[in-house]
């Protein structure tokens, strides 16, 4: 996947969000994103997400904590590990409040940041249904975009053996398949649930066949 790290955005972005004074720490969340080994979880991912938020803000009950859960979803991300989203949500508890976070509001970041282990939020999780939804956009990619994104995510996964990656990149895919909604506010249902379901379905069928998409 063609790495476009949008950098002068996320520091906008960032200084927007935390403010001046907070210049350090979002250099450090970049820095995190643009790690070498990520292909798809780096920086145009987060600043994706980003934008995804903003777009979808209205349906949120507190923007600003889904914007923070953002910046930290993926800030810990090793494809050989399980626990990334627990890491990520430790190191927001642990930022937050050098920041002038109110515990209560660093609490709803990491709830949020916990929460993309399963994007699967409660019904009246609003917060929740905008992080979720975000971050899952790009099943509903056009499908060379899609085909880039699944290729990108199979660099990540190079340690494991074909035939290990192709069985665990299908228990995945079938698990999203059969639950009853991909996204959970009105937005992304209607724009995103039908494209994501044929992307997914794809997939699934050359991951069978023992082919890929190709971008």
């Amino acid at each position: 996947m063609a790495q476009a790290p949008r950098t002068a955005e996320l520091r906008a972005a960032w200084r927007d969000l935390a403010g001046p004074g907070a210049t350090p720490l979002g250099e450090e969340l970049i820095a995190r994103y643009a790690e070498p080994h990520r292909r798809y979880h780096d920086t145009r991912h987060l600043a994706a997400v980003l934008d995804l938020v903003d777009t979808l803000a209205q349906h949120a009950d507190d923007p600003r904590a889904v914007r923070f859960a953002a910046w930290y979803h993926d800030a810990v991300y090793d494809p050989t590990r399980l626990d990334n989203e627990e890491y990520s949500a430790v190191l927001a508890e642990t930022e937050l409040p050098a920041l002038g976070a109110r515990p209560a509001f660093v609490q709803e970041v990491v709830r949020l940041v916990r929460l993309t282990a399963t994007h699967d939020p409660a019904p009246h999780d609003r917060n929740g249904a905008v992080l979720c939804d975000a971050d899952l956009t790009i099943l509903a990619a056009p499908p060379d975009e899609y085909a880039a994104y699944a290729a990108a995510i199979r660099e990540e996964y190079a340690h494991l053996p074909e035939n290990e990656f192709r069985a665990g990149r299908a228990a995945v895919l079938r698990r999203l398949l059969d639950r009853p909604v991909l996204f959970h506010t009105r937005y992304g249902q209607e724009r995103f649930e039908d494209r994501a379901r044929a992307n997914l379905g794809t997939e699934l069928t050359l991951l069978a066949a023992g082919g890929t998409c190709e971008p």
